[in-house]
């Protein structure tokens, strides 16, 4: 009979519908890609025997919306498309709470295109206007004055961001503005308490509105707008009035009562679930913004948050920076701004003396500078623009829209099963009516008992619609995410959590990543010879035999062509300052016998190249006395060693760099590599007196200073970081810009590089054909010498050719687009710059790189809990739509009450989030292959254990119905409701042994680690508690009655049978997908 209505039902089913029932037995994603769905649909020829292969197309068709989201970088069209394909959604609100705002995107997107307009405009303006400086007035507000400033914010404001150049001048300059802020250029703000205080109450602070936190009542208000529990309290009201009116005060309330007191625990456990979640992805969002500055205060330098940045304070910036506040340059090289996330231009924009306006959130493209700080905070357009950007949101992740597709299909065939069993409930009553000779007369009882039929159909749509799927999604990423923290991995993209558990591949970078990055220069090369160093060495005897020209050349190479600096600190101490790699270099020059600020006062620096990985060098020009100059430049050894036509002997003479001394040095170079050495040569080169600082630094005729070998050694525990990766199916490659030999040392003593494995150089990378990369790439363990777009390419081909999920780590501006293109994007939170971190999905914030691993384990944890809690919750869909619906059609009657299915649905959707998408991850994850990008997400091993235990429990559902009375010896008017009860009992308690064998989906020891998880612990306990207070004292209201204790045992042993069902079951072979 059930069979009959249910092709009855796909009879009626419109155009699309006729599926739904196919998505129960196929993953929805992979379903469409299958050969069109021909070979899945025979199943089904029963139900609909005339449709099945006319409407494959269809199918294809109605998934599009939910296969077109990726885990980066999705268009707003798709984003916008599968929200409206979702038209069966209980509670919006909540549903759509963790997804983009794409309206507040919207409005971004205008204020850029404002700020835009507004530049231009003020550019012109201000280029227009230079000649007419004088009648221009400036009246100083008594407030300001009375703070012992001479310029109010408003006014700095219309200078900074309206690029007026004849303000400026007005107000003296750069020199003017900071002498009115009541600043230094050199020494920076006087930080005692009174005088930040001053500022901030004048100026601001550098902090943008951010709307207020949800409370809690806002959450429990969001969770009452479910559609259904507002039509079931329209139910229990109605429940209510006609109860009282005929039956009197308790008696008649007892119904109603029972559906709100359900409700309002649903709603609020609801609501607690999500404002847990909300205050867990806050203080995420609180270390995303964590951005740190250099700044100058009372001559010292030091490092502050951006927030406690104030107006007058001199910032120093280098490439890749973001640049904190509006301001002023002051001083720097070579500086080119990229101001895209402020106007949307991607044009970059030089800036120097001449154009010396600086705006908050642009990013430093190249070179450096110090700037004085005028404006900050929310007196900034990009104060304003992040105020409007912060409320944009993540965008949703693909597992959260392909579930979001699951919840609306199996709602589309619960409400089918509810419509259908609502009118089979009233069909019966009719029926029983027409027999009684009874059918034109009703009472208030027949109402209450429609009434009720209604209930238990708007509740099955409860229960049906699983809007639980992609919340736990959200549920088990803000855990994962919060865990993650404290393994020192900052996730900035939800997406993230979730891709990394199908990572394959992962392109990581040497220095820093699979080294400590704490560099020291070990050996030399000077004047021809080898020479140790050591840190406790004098100067005297590293120095003994090496002319003191050359001690000086070497010196003044270090201290002047350098991005670091050396300062004093607070307790009188030298601090260096700068990369690893130029610290080590003013270490050395220091161990020398020199002195920095005496070397940097002596000469004048006209022009800088800062280094890039592109290049691979840095260079800066000096100027001489007598109006000459002298280039001096380092870099990678063997592009500078090509550079170069001459050395310094042993006597500190210039002489040609023969074949012979050539072959030295390269032998010298190798020799320093192959002890997984980082080499670094320095050469100058004097250029004469015509050299313009608009002309580049010339890069031929140098004459070689010397070579340095660094030694950055191999963080430990790496190689068995690496030995992990290999175990889990996750190739690690290592992709670097040092010297081929450094490269393969390192790699090698990290396990990366195997005998069979392959390692080249970028320039030959760059020149393969697609041909020979799709033979190259497979057996490709090290990269050496690569540039950025090299790293790029070999994603692009990962991902795109071989079909990998590719992980990639980066810390340089230029690494972005690489970052950008990978599925997972890595910076390193103590190397990386803001651009870098910007384009990342993930920021390590040890930069290590067995950190790394861990956001892998709990990506796969992710990926596998999301997998659990869906096994778990089809089950108890499937189960409950059948029982109701299979039972209405034959008996006429529901066993499960609304109020009882009310405490099913928190038992699958809430609470069965809460205890399965939290589990903490195991080794074991990692001894697995990866999912990679062709997986199905409902595999068949999860389809394997639905049916089987789905089939288990209707089964045994089935025969306490039809022979329950029976089994346990029923009689007497309550036997009914007894009865009821116990199939109600067995059923939770089926779900909870259930959620148990959930644990793993497809091992035998569901136990092991149990007790570590105090979450399931908690929820299991709780579940159980509550459900024999709703059996023992809560009758009246849930239409349960008290058990027996042979009763309770066998509701119990109903429930556990179920456990080595479940193991029985997971021994049946099924294929991997």
């Amino acid at each position: 009979m059930a069979i009959g209505w249910l092709q009855c039902g796909c009879e009626r089913l419109g155009e699309h519908d006729s599926w739904w029932l196919m998505l129960l037995w196929r993953e929805m994603g992979e379903f469409r890609r299958e050969t069109g769905g021909r070979e899945q649909c025979r199943d089904l020829a029963i139900f609909a025997p005339n449709r099945v292969n006319s409407e494959v197309g269809v199918m294809g068709s109605y998934l599009e919306e939910f296969s077109e989201v990726k885990a980066k970088n999705s268009s707003e069209e798709a984003l916008q498309r599968w929200r409206k394909a979702c038209w069966l959604v209980k509670n919006r609100k909540r549903r759509f709470r963790f997804t983009a705002n794409l309206s507040k995107r919207f409005e971004v997107r205008e204020i850029q295109k404002s700020n835009q307009e507004k530049l231009r405009v003020a550019v012109l303006v201000s280029q227009a206007a230079i000649s007419f400086i004088q009648g221009i007035s400036y009246t100083v507000p008594e407030a300001v004055k009375g703070a012992g400033f001479e310029i109010c914010a408003d006014e700095l404001g219309t200078i900074v961001e309206g690029h007026n150049v004849r303000k400026l001048k007005v107000h003296g300059g750069v020199e003017g503005v900071a002498e009115k802020l009541s600043t230094s250029l050199t020494n920076g703000i006087n930080i005692s308490d009174e005088s930040l205080n001053r500022r901030r109450e004048i100026f601001g602070i550098n902090k943008f509105t951010e709307s207020p936190a949800k409370g809690f009542w806002l959450f429990v208000w969001e969770a009452l707008q479910d559609t259904t529990l507002m039509i079931l309290a329209v139910c229990a009201l109605v429940s209510l009035i006609v109860g009282i009116a005929t039956e009197g005060w308790p008696k008649g309330a007892h119904d109603g009562l029972g559906i709100v007191a359900s409700i309002l625990l649903v709603v609020f456990v609801t609501a607690t679930s999500d404002y847990k979640q909300s205050l867990q992805f806050k203080d995420l969002d609180k270390e995303k913004k964590k951005i740190t500055v250099q700044v100058t205060r009372n001559g010292y330098r030091q490092k502050i948050s951006i927030f406690d940045l104030l107006s007058g304070d001199i910032v120093h910036l280098a490439i890749g920076d973001q640049v904190p506040a509006d301001g002023l340059f002051v001083s720097g090289y070579s500086l080119l701004i990229n101001e895209s996330s402020l106007t949307g231009e991607s044009e970059p924009v030089n800036v120097s003396a001449e154009n010396p306006f600086l705006l908050s959130g642009t990013k430093v493209q190249d070179g450096s500078c110090k700037m004085l700080i005028t404006t900050v905070g929310m007196r900034t357009q990009w104060g304003k623009l992040m105020a409007t950007l912060c409320e944009g949101g993540d965008d949703e992740t693909p597992l959260q829209v392909k579930l979001n597709g699951v919840a609306t299909i199996i709602g589309k065939i619960g409400l089918f099963f509810a419509v259908i069993t609502f009118a089979v409930l009233v069909q019966g009553l009719f029926s029983k009516k027409m027999n009684q000779g009874l059918h034109w007369s009703w009472s208030a009882d027949d109402a209450l008992e429609m009434l009720e039929y209604f209930a238990i159909a708007v509740t099955i749509v409860v229960v049906a619609v699983p809007e639980g799927l992609p919340l736990a999604v959200t549920l088990s990423l803000a855990f994962a995410m919060k865990k993650m923290m404290n393994d020192k991995a900052l996730v900035r993209h939800l997406a993230a959590c979730e891709t990394m558990g199908s990572a394959t591949t992962i392109c990581s970078d040497k220095t820093g990543t699979l080294t400590t990055n704490h560099m020291t220069v070990v050996k030399a090369c000077i004047c021809g010879e080898i020479k140790e160093v050591s840190s406790s060495m004098k100067s005297s005897a590293f120095c003994l035999d090496i002319p003191e020209s050359v001690v000086k050349m070497i010196q003044k190479s270090i201290f002047t062509n350098t991005g670091g600096d050396i300062v004093i600190g607070k307790d009188e101490k030298i601090e260096i300052l700068g990369t690893p790699t130029e610290t080590a270099l003013l270490e050395f020059g220091l161990l020398l016998g020199g002195d920095f600020q005496a070397e940097r006062q002596e000469t004048k620096i006209v022009k800088v190249e800062p280094f890039n990985s592109t290049k691979k060098r840095m260079g800066v020009v000096l100027e001489l006395p007598g109006e000459n100059y002298q280039a001096h430049c380092k870099g990678a050894s063997e592009i500078m060693l090509a550079a170069c036509d001459s050395t310094l002997n042993s006597a500190g003479e210039v002489v040609p760099l023969d074949e012979k001394l050539i072959n030295h040095m390269t032998d010298t170079i190798e020799k320093f590599a192959n002890e997984a050495l980082r080499t670094l040569c320095l050469a100058y080169k004097d250029i004469g007196g015509d050299f313009s600082a608009e002309n580049p630094i010339p890069f031929e005729g140098y004459t070689l200073i010397g070579i340095v070998g660094i030694k950055d050694p191999v963080r430990p525990g790496v190689k068995e970081s690496v030995a992990i990766c290999r175990s889990a199916g996750i190739v690690v490659r290592m992709v670097t810009g040092d010297n081929i030999n450094t490269a393969k040392a390192i790699a090698r003593e990290c396990g990366i590089l195997t005998d069979d494995g392959i390692a080249i150089e970028g320039p030959e990378f760059r020149m393969k054909t697609d041909e020979e990369l799709q033979e190259l790439i497979p057996k490709l363990q090290v990269m050496a010498r690569s540039s950025p777009m090299d790293k790029h390419t070999l994603v692009r081909h990962l991902r795109s050719t071989f079909e990998e999920v590719v992980a990639v780590t980066g810390d340089g501006t230029n690494d972005a687009p690489a970052l950008h293109e990978a599925d997972i994007g890595l910076a390193m939170g103590i190397s990386g710059t803001e651009v870098a971190k910007e384009s990342a999905d993930v920021i390590i914030l040890d930069d290590n790189f067995s950190t790394i691993v861990t956001v892998a384990k709990w990506g796969r944890s992710v990926y596998v809990n999301i997998q659990k809690f869906v096994q778990f919750q089809l089950t108890v869909n499937v189960v409950a739509l059948i029982v109701n619906f299979s039972s209405a059609c034959l008996t006429g009657s529901a066993p499960l009450t609304a109020v009882q299915l009310l405490w099913v649905n928190m038992i699958m959707d809430t609470l069965g989030a809460l205890a399965l998408a939290t589990e903490p991850p195991t080794d074991d994850l990692m001894r697995r292959t990866p999912v990679g990008r062709k997986g199905n997400f409902i595999s068949n091993v999860m389809w394997r254990n639905i049916m089987g235990q789905s089939v288990y429990q209707f089964t045994i559902i089935w025969y306490l119905q039809t022979s329950g009375r029976a089994a346990f010896h029923l009689d007497g008017e309550d036997s009914g409701l007894i009865l009821n009860t116990i199939i109600f009992n067995s059923f939770v308690f089926c779900q909870v042994f259930n959620e148990i064998s959930s644990r793993e989906m497809e091992k035998i020891n569901v136990f092991k680690g149990i007790l570590k998880n105090y979450v399931f612990v908690v929820v299991l306990s709780c579940t159980v508690f509550f459900q024999v207070i709703i059996i023992e004292f809560l009758g009246t209201f849930a239409n349960t009655h008290p058990l027996t204790w042979q009763q309770w045992s066998a509701s119990v042993l109903l429930g556990f049978l179920g456990m080595p069902i479940a193991a029985a079951i997971k021994m049946i072979p099924v294929g991997s997908r």
